[in-house]
């Protein structure tokens, strides 16, 4: 798939706790992406967070959080980014969901007998 130089990035912000149909929403965003042919998505765990109730998600020397910070970003055209939105919104019951115009640069995989 070759992507075009302008491009949207769709960042979401959720709990690394929050579930989907029995599954790690995270997990479940992904999948979805996949199946509609996204370009490509990836998750970061954040380290420490807040969101809208203020609740200090952090990882502990002595404790492990369960419920750290997780972001999925996906990066495809805006009209893919747009269709992909309705079902996003069933999906994610709490956190935040942003977009912003992006420059894409490269966008390759490995070529072929390497």
């Amino acid at each position: 798939m070759k992507l075009p130089e302008e491009a949207e990035l769709l960042r979401i912000f959720i709990g690394e706790g929050d579930r989907f149909d029995g599954r790690p929403l995270y997990q479940a965003i992904v999948e979805e992406a996949r199946r509609r042919g996204l370009a490509g998505a990836t998750v970061t765990r954040g380290l420490m967070g807040f969101g809208v109730k203020s609740r200090l998600h952090t990882v502990k020397v002595l404790r492990i959080s369960e419920d750290l910070p997780m972001v999925v970003e996906i990066v495809d055209k805006p009209e893919r980014i747009a269709a992909f939105l309705p079902r996003l919104d069933e999906m994610v019951g709490e956190g935040l969901i942003t977009l912003e115009k992006v420059k894409v640069i490269a966008y390759r995989g490995q070529k072929e007998g390497k």
